[in-house]
């Protein structure tokens, strides 16, 4: 790690483990609300295939949502560490949301989590579908919170700045500010397209080898429904958002745009490759208008270039622009997924199109990659201020050697790859295994005694009633 400073690898540091953190509440955010679905749906129908997909994805579930809060504590440890003086500037603010999170989200999880995780046979259906729905509202809760948090980061609103620090004078505005109800509808659909390709993945996978399996078939039908529904969504979303970007944080969209002088009719570019010593986007392809379109709804609309700002406060162009690029492609990428399993649909081939099908397993990854290009997007096109226009990422640090920080860097990296590395092959193996040896009914009288607590998940059920 020769030639890097304690800010660069501060941020890498935070940027390797925020990374792997939201990979887990991305996927669980969704998995809640299915599992709430699909006991609903069990409640609703009477449908044993119900009952038997949603102990085999509450497995999954609880490994996914145990890696998340593990991931989240480290996390969250950082900003003692590394980034004091953020928390001494920002703290009077940030801090209150975060404990907001604790309060309502994280108590009202573990308040119907082991419920929703260990009562199969232990409470009515009535309560265990209550307590999934209970966590599947502590899910979107906690979305709540975080990206108010980290919103007011983009868009910082309804504070007075004394000695040095910011004190909130008006809760509804740090709460509300200008991007938190487009960045959370975006981060909410997100999570949701995300689940939905891994289920679809899931049930792609099984179809492939057994194209009658009724749960397959299930779980595939409902992921490709809420893919096609969603995706559409998610670009209008997407839109607005980018709107907002536009009005309150114009050189972001510059730099993701890689242009550099103002002007009307703004093309789009395709690809090119944006050189911030240059000033210049090379090797630039694109369609002449099409960027004053999107951006500002009309033909020849006025776009800021990159050069309004000065060097030290425009952010890494060459970065950003391939990222949003990556995260639109796979966006519409996924909504072409959704129309092509509704045409299918309507064709009586939905189960039945085996390229179709691999399809769906090649893109499980997909909402994981989006939300990982998504995420790098917005938070390098705030810098180079960590709350932004008004604290500098480098005025954040604390003041801790450069080789402190690289030996917990290089500790975090390689115990999350033997720890987290270990937790996403289970999941995989679940997934492999499939819903049909998860749920075997308990006999009448007989209560299923977890050998393990994971176990009590869903499992099969040996004689005496042990599962396994």
């Amino acid at each position: 790690m020769s030639g890097l400073d304690a800010l660069d690898l501060a941020r890498i540091q935070f940027a390797f483990t925020v990374s792997f953190h939201i990979l887990f509440p991305s996927f669980t955010i969704g998995l809640a609300s299915y599992l709430a679905v699909l006991g609903g749906l069990w409640l609703w129908t009477g449908r044993e295939v119900f009952h038997t997909l949603a102990r085999f994805w509450s497995r999954i579930f609880a490994m996914s949502f145990g890696m998340g809060v593990v991931s989240g504590v480290v996390m969250s440890y950082q900003f003692g560490t590394n980034w004091s003086r953020f928390s001494d500037v920002a703290g009077n603010v940030l801090g209150p949301l975060l404990s907001y999170e604790v309060l309502t989200a994280f108590f009202l999880e573990a308040g119907f989590l082991g419920i929703m995780l260990f009562g199969w046979n232990r409470v009515g259906r009535g309560l265990h579908f209550f307590a999934t729905c209970m966590v599947a509202v502590g899910t979107l809760i906690s979305t709540f919170w975080i990206l108010s948090a980290n919103s007011w980061m983009h868009t910082p609103q309804g504070h007075a700045i004394r000695d040095g620090r910011f004190f909130p004078e008006d809760w509804l505005q740090v709460i509300f500010n200008p991007s938190f109800p487009y960045r959370l509808a975006h981060m909410v659909l997100a999570a949701y397209l995300t689940t939905a390709f891994v289920v679809g993945a899931v049930g792609a996978w099984h179809l492939l080898r057994n194209g009658r399996n009724e749960a397959a078939r299930v779980m595939f039908s409902m992921a490709m429904w809420m893919a096609t529904l969603v995706a559409p969504v998610q670009i209008f979303a997407g839109d607005a958002h980018g709107l907002n970007t536009l009005e309150h944080q114009p050189e972001k969209i510059a730099a993701i745009e890689g242009h550099w002088e103002t002007s009307r009719g703004m093309p789009l570019f395709l690809f090119g490759w944006p050189d911030m010593e240059r000033e210049e986007t090379r090797l630039a392809l694109g369609i002449p208008h099409l960027g004053s379109l999107i951006l500002t709804h009309s033909w020849d609309g006025e776009v800021r270039g990159l050069k309004e700002w000065p060097k030290d406060q425009r952010p890494p162009s060459t970065v950003i622009f391939w990222t949003f690029r990556a995260m639109v492609g796979l966006g519409m990428l996924m909504a072409l997924t959704g129309l092509l399993a509704l045409w299918l649909r309507w064709r009586g081939q939905l189960y039945d199109t085996k390229l179709f099908h691999h399809a769906a397993v090649a893109m499980a990854p997909a909402g994981f990659v989006a939300i990982l290009c998504g995420w790098i997007t917005t938070e390098m096109g705030r810098q180079p201020w960590v709350v932004h226009g008004l604290l500098r990422t480098s005025d954040a640090l604390s003041p801790v050697p450069a080789h402190n920080v690289a030996v917990s860097l290089a500790a975090f990296v390689v115990v999350y790859l033997i720890v987290f590395g270990v937790g996403v092959f289970y999941i995989l193996r679940l997934m492999r295994a499939g819903p049909e040896t998860v749920h075997v009914p308990v006999p009448e009288g007989v209560r299923a005694a977890p050998m393990r607590p994971l176990s009590a998940a869903g499992g099969t059920v040996e004689s005496g009633g042990r599962a396994r």
